[in-house]
């Protein structure tokens, strides 16, 4: 590697560096500053991976101890790369996260062939090889297993990252000892690709929720009649979820098709109506029948058919009048007054209630 060169990638994967250290101090990762920061340092890190890869930095026939402490930081290019691609706001979500899934990826084959890994994780990386989509860290569902699985993560990741601050003290109070410094990027790169293995396990839990979701509407498909469809719930058979029919369905009683032929014959029953809006208030009013008068209206309508006698009882009982001429009908009423009295006094009040009686 020419000095022309190193110094362009050093150069680049330092402004990388700093300008991803910059995100640090933004509150918002939708603030459009925060936004040019990432595209900016992608772009610087997708120079250097170009420019690794043109000057063949790291060969698949060595190991770590054949790589120059200099060229060390470059090991973590690909991960600095996913880490920034997924937190750019792209409209392409699923691209985004295909994007970031290549670059961690790139970045543990490049440790496992250097044998960086760990043989856990180098079985780990496998497994994500042979399910890329279907990859997780944790495989089991039982929950007290998952439970003690990230305990155990976890209190891995605290290791490490103790052993790197650790590292990184002495490293700064020993700038020219070069075994403390390869120790520094070796404890780095570990770490990494904990996170890497993390990342890669969210990307694909994402990318099975989003391919749950429905599709974008075709290119060819307008605005307004895309609107039209998701109003009425339309699908491109003509196939419809509403449950209520629309107007036009309403006129024709859900009958397609003309009324009339061309001679004028009908071709279904019909209605005829004085106008459209008396139809349309038919069909958006009550489904029961309301009332048609007031209740005065309707006592004077009963009074009017003579349903209603007016001046109270007085009025309505008329006693009958006797008739003095008429003899036989004196004397048959006056028979029925006797024997009435006789029935009377053959049985007094409570004479027939012999049951009760003590």
């Amino acid at each position: 590697m020419s000095a022309g060169q190193e110094s362009s990638l050093r150069y680049l994967f330092a402004e990388a560096k700093s300008k991803s250290d910059a995100l640090g101090s933004f509150t918002s990762a939708s603030d459009s500053a925060y936004q040019e920061n990432v595209l900016a340092a992608i772009e610087s890190l997708e120079q250097c991976r170009k420019l690794a890869r043109q000057i063949s930095l790291f060969s698949p026939n060595e190991e770590f101890e054949d790589i120059a402490s200099t060229d060390l930081p470059y090991l973590m290019i690909d991960y600095r790369l996913g880490d920034l691609i997924l937190k750019e706001n792209n409209q392409s979500r699923k691209g985004t996260l295909e994007r970031a899934q290549e670059a961690f990826a790139r970045f543990l084959r490049l440790l496992d062939t250097y044998r960086i890994l760990s043989k856990t994780d180098s079985e780990l990386f496998e497994r994500y090889l042979e399910n890329q989509n279907g990859f997780a860290v944790i495989r089991s569902n039982d929950p007290s297993t998952r439970r003690d699985s990230k305990i155990k993560r976890y209190k891995e990741e605290k290791s490490l990252k103790v052993k790197l601050d650790h590292l990184a003290q002495i490293s700064t109070a020993s700038e020219q000892d070069d075994s403390s410094i390869r120790d520094l990027y070796h404890a780095e790169a570990e770490i990494s690709t904990y996170k890497a293995f993390e990342s890669l396990d969210t990307i694909a839990q994402e990318l099975k929720i989003l391919a749950l979701m429905p599709q974008s509407p075709p290119p060819g498909l307008g605005k307004s009649e895309l609107d039209y469809r998701e109003r009425n719930g339309l699908h491109k058979d003509g196939y419809s979820d509403r449950l209520d029919p629309s107007l036009s369905e309403m006129y024709r009683k859900g009958k397609a098709g003309p009324i009339l032929n061309k001679d004028g014959k009908p071709l279904q029953p019909f209605t005829l109506l004085d106008s459209r809006q008396r139809l349309q208030n038919g069909v958006f009013g009550p489904d029961h029948s309301l009332p048609t008068m007031t209740i005065d209206e309707y006592l004077a309508e009963e009074r009017r058919r003579g349903g209603i006698i007016d001046g109270g009882a007085e009025n309505s009982v008329t006693a009958a009048q006797l008739d003095e001429d008429d003899v036989d009908k004196a004397e048959a009423e006056t028979m029925k007054a006797r024997e009435w009295d006789e029935f009377v006094e053959a049985n007094p009040k409570g004479s027939g209630n012999t049951i009760n009686r003590g």
